[in-house]
């Protein structure tokens, strides 16, 4: 960038001349001081946050370009503000590849975990007895970005995605004033670069946009996050512009060099670099940390001023600054071992629980649901939270009326932490558990060995319609179409009163209704058929069999021909099967001797639905060099780039066994991104082997 001195200047001489009326000829050089004077001034006004001009005058600097681009056609320059508001519409987004692969971070908690980290960089370089200079960087919570430049012009613009692979999203990469259209790499000896940074929107500018979607009549966005990740992948990237995104870059992936390399020393160094080619980054003058002792007091210090700063983040990432040290210590296939991610506790607020109600569950169990003040937490507001039984909320000693602390654990989940009685006034109520099930008024009973109050009712109309949700869920029959509310809405008009009634449904009924039509109609016609001819295990898993899950409805499903099979059964029968205990036995022998549950099947078989065994339900047949994992057991946990089902579908075509927890008996743990609690009892236990999803993938020879 020129001296800003001299753009000053320029400055002022152009807002002059505009003054006078414009004649004669127009140059490449005069076309040159234009553009270069609009990008001082885009960087000093999105980037420094120190603009020298008006708006006024800088809209009549831009028109005056648009003007003179318009005259002069050969003229224009890739590079001019004006490439950044084009309206055109893309028709689908492209899968690019990374120029280098974009791993995800390991994941810190405490002061511990950072103490760890750091003795492991210092075993892997030989630096035990050295104080190692660190870069600490706010953690971004938005869309992560990756920006090529190439002979200094912004030619690709990327997502993610995998991590190998990405979206393409140039054309709304342009319109993020952040982001330099041409950027002076050259200076430096850089002809190819790649770039990694996140995209994300101010919170002040979020509650700017929500506040104009409100008056629009627009749907709310729900966080600056969905909203910054969202407008990435939009196909009209005027959606860009009004959520208002920006990007931060953080980190130089790839450079390919004019001649000889040049390469600096530090991390940092690379950063200031960025900075100085009017990239946004992290303040490099705040990020230089000398031993970890720095490092934890620096992470909590920005947990500490977390909610005054300008945007949303969620933790620290931690990097060792020397470029040299970053290659000694290298790379697993999930994350380079010179870098981590310090996460932020999870995100608290105060409350008041206003009412509880209570809803009726597929199986009669009574749960208790706060109802309290709308706050926000963790870029959601919560209204409701689960108290899950009786047991818990005399534990938490909850009274209406009461100020409660709450949290969004892992900030997914709410959850109410403690009451305060020191807030109470005395016009706090008692939560009085129901006897009768509100919904259809039968006596509740409890189990001794059970915490939830149960409607023992199956007729009840609240079990009924849980259990269709349930038969229609994704997990289940998987009716695509066919959700919690159109359930609901089918249910109030009579038209689904039992599981039998989704395979009868009149579809011209259902086309005449408002919000349908015959297109919606027919595809919710052609998701129930296809949901006809599924395996036995689902329609099994479908049936909301007390204590029935989907892996227990699989191994099941291996050992009958058909399901009217069960009605022979005894005890003993589902006891020999590995897995398969005397309670879930006993009520698996309650519900195929229940004349109302047979009938429903017969019912659903003379509909269409199957009821016999597929092959998609017979036993695998293993041997060690097709089951590579025969004998395994595994967990995936975090969030993978393949579907959760797929993984667990290919581990087990592998051989392994699936399981829920991490214990003793855990042989295997595949950890995506934002692996929590299970990592860390994992890593505790010192007996499980941890895989990345690649190692994962090479071992199960998947292609």
């Amino acid at each position: 960038m020129k001296d800003k001195k001299l753009l000053l200047e320029q400055t002022k001489t152009l807002l002059s001349r505009l003054a006078e009326t414009q004649e004669g000829s127009f140059s490449k050089n005069d076309m040159d001081e234009l553009v270069d004077v609009l990008h001082f001034h885009e960087n000093q006004y999105y980037i420094q946050d120190s603009p020298l001009i008006a708006d006024y005058e800088y809209d009549r600097l831009y028109k005056h370009l648009e003007q003179k681009e318009l005259e002069n056609p050969s003229l224009k320059r890739i590079d001019s503000p004006t490439q950044r508001v084009s309206v055109d519409l893309i028709s689908e987004f492209n899968s690019v590849p990374h120029l280098s692969p974009m791993l995800s971070l390991a994941n810190s908690y405490d002061a511990d975990d950072l103490k760890d980290f750091d003795a492991q960089v210092k075993k892997w370089t030989g630096t035990e007895n050295q104080i190692l200079q660190y870069a600490v960087e706010p953690k971004f919570d938005g869309g992560t970005i990756c920006l090529v430049y190439d002979e200094d012009i912004l030619v690709r613009a990327a997502t993610r995605g995998n991590g190998t692979l990405g979206e393409e999203m140039t054309h709304n990469a342009k319109r993020m004033n952040t982001i330099p259209l041409r950027a002076l790499f050259s200076k430096y000896g850089i002809k190819k670069v790649e770039l990694r940074g996140e995209a994300l929107i101010p919170l002040d500018k979020f509650k700017e946009v929500n506040a104009q979607r409100e008056k629009e009549g627009l749907e709310i966005l729900a966080n600056p996050r969905n909203a910054a990740t969202g407008a990435l992948r939009v196909k009209d990237s005027r959606e860009v512009s009004k959520r208002k995104l920006e990007a931060f870059v953080y980190q130089i992936s790839y450079i390919e060099w004019i001649d000889e390399p040049k390469p600096w020393t530090f991390h940092s160094q690379g950063i200031k670099i960025l900075e100085s080619l009017g990239f946004k980054t992290p303040d490099t003058k705040e990020i230089i940390c000398q031993g970890i002792e720095e490092v934890i007091a620096k992470c909590d210090y920005w947990q500490s001023i977390r909610d005054e700063y300008a945007y949303e983040i969620d933790g620290m990432v931690v990097k060792v600054d020397s470029l040299a040290l970053q290659g000694e210590s290298g790379y697993t296939a999930h994350h380079p071992r010179w870098a981590i991610a310090y996460k932020f506790k999870a995100k608290q607020a105060t409350s008041k629980l206003l009412q509880v109600e209570f809803q009726v569950g597929k199986i009669g169990s009574i749960t208790p649901v706060a109802k309290i003040e709308p706050t926000p937490l963790a870029g959601v507001t919560v209204s409701s939270i689960t108290l899950h039984n009786e047991d818990f909320i005399r534990s938490k000693d909850l009274r209406i009326g009461d100020t409660i602390l709450i949290e969004r654990a892992g900030d997914v989940i709410p959850y109410i932490v403690k009451s305060f009685p020191e807030y109470r006034t005395g016009d706090e109520t008692l939560i009085q558990f129901p006897t009768h099930c509100p919904s259809c008024n039968s006596v509740l009973k409890k189990n001794e060995s059970e915490a939830a109050w149960k409607c023992e009712n199956t007729l009840c109309p609240a079990q009924i319609l849980q259990r269709i949700i349930h038969h229609a869920s994704k997990d289940a029959m998987d009716i695509e179409g066919l959700g919690k509310s159109i359930i609901e809405r089918f249910n109030e008009l009579g038209w689904i009163q039992n599981i039998a009634d989704i395979y009868r449904l009149d579809y011209t009924k259902i086309a005449e209704l408002e919000g349908f039509g015959a297109k919606s109609a027919e595809n919710l016609k052609n998701a129930i058929e296809k949901a006809k001819n599924n395996p036995l295990q689902r329609l099994l898993y479908s049936l909301s069999i007390p204590l029935l899950g989907q892996k227990a409805s699989k191994t099941l499903a291996q050992y009958v021909e058909s399901i009217f099979d069960f009605c022979e059964w005894q005890t003993e029968n589902y006891t020999a099967i590995k897995d398969i205990g005397p309670v879930l036995a006993g009520e698996m022998e309650r519900f195929f001797s229940n004349e109302t549950q047979v009938n429903l099947l017969k019912e659903l078989a003379e509909l269409g639905v199957n009821t016999r065994q597929l092959e998609e339900d017979k036993p695998h047949q293993f041997d060690q060099e097709n089951a590579p994992l025969l004998g395994k057991t595994i967990l995936f946990t975090g969030s993978l780039t393949m579907d959760r089902k797929k993984a667990e579908k290919l581990a087990e075509t592998a051989g392994a066994k699936n399981i829920s927890a991490v214990s003793k008996n855990l042989n295997i743990l595949v950890v995506g991104e934002n692996a929590g609690s299970k990592l860390t009892k994992a890593q505790s236990l010192g007996t499980v082997v941890i895989w990345t999803e690649d190692e994962f993938l090479e071992a199960i020879n998947y292609k």
